[in-house]
């Protein structure tokens, strides 16, 4: 379903597919983005949320907007998204949102469930960034946003599963800015700590149980998000205003590279090898 309202001769900046548009942050970013002048594709499993949300952006904004439904856990479903994505070059940029957690130990989780996780937060986005890059690197242009967490840097405090699928994406990410950087490509990696949205509920931890200082409105993470992109940042975290300390983080990342992999165990596990 396409829906066009002609409220505006501003110029398009391309399309933008978002996955997990149906609430939360992929709303948000909906109609961030519609008000900067990108037309929509909105993917989610939920069509009847997604083509109110649709109709109310073209309205209120005159961009084109599309209902793509889908459940990006079916591997059908996924093909039909990748296929879109590499046949519309339209599409300047990608929006890798969709994403459960599942809450509590690996002991106790639900192993199926936390399949399921892996396959959204870690399977889809992969498969869909690969999708877009080729064309963007065809181009020599275009953005890719994948939503990670603060969690990909503090396992311990909560379900390691999660945290996994976050880390997994940072490290995609940084791998993607210095394979797309280069070229034109934009990639950033997001990392929002706990933020007010529908996600803490399905995962079963009611949202009123979280420290409230902790909680970040969905719309002022999303404006920070995308203030990040417009500076250039590689990663952003909403909530840090001493950016000193990740980028101490990231340079003690760095200083470690030229230790870690040598031909000899180091001196202190008085491990000794024949030449």
């Amino acid at each position: 379903m396409t829906t066009t309202e002609n409220h505006s001769s501003r110029p398009s900046l391309g399309t933008a597919l978002i996955t997990g548009a149906s609430s939360g942050i992929g709303a948000v970013y909906a109609d961030r983005l519609a008000r900067r002048g990108y037309d929509l594709i909105l993917v989610a499993r939920d069509s009847a949320r997604l083509a109110a949300l649709a109709h109310r952006l073209a309205q209120e904004t005159g961009v084109k907007t599309e209902v793509l439904q889908a459940d990006l856990t079916d591997r059908s479903d996924l093909a039909r998204v990748e296929q879109r994505l590499h046949g519309d070059a339209g599409i300047t940029l990608l929006l890798n949102n969709a994403g459960i957690a599942v809450t509590g130990t690996l002991l106790d989780a639900d192993i199926d469930a936390v399949e399921r996780m892996v396959a959204l937060n870690v399977l889809a986005p992969t498969r869909l960034a690969a999708a877009a890059a080729k064309g963007f690197a065809a181009r020599k242009a275009g953005t890719l946003i994948n939503i990670a967490s603060v969690l990909a840097l503090l396992p311990e405090m909560f379900s390691g599963t999660y945290s996994g699928t976050k880390a997994y994406l940072l490290n995609l990410t940084r791998s993607l800015q210095q394979e797309l950087g280069p070229i034109g490509v934009r990639v950033q990696a997001v990392m929002p700590g706990a933020t007010r949205t529908e996600i803490w509920d399905r995962a079963g931890t009611p949202i009123s149980h979280l420290p409230q200082d902790m909680l970040m409105d969905v719309d002022a993470m999303v404006d920070a998000a995308l203030a990040g992109l417009d500076q250039g940042e590689a990663v952003t975290i909403p909530s840090l205003e001493a950016v000193h300390e990740w980028n101490a983080l990231e340079d003690a990342r760095r200083a470690l590279g030229p230790f870690l992999s040598l031909r000899q165990p180091a001196q202190r596990y008085a491990v000794t090898t024949s030449a």
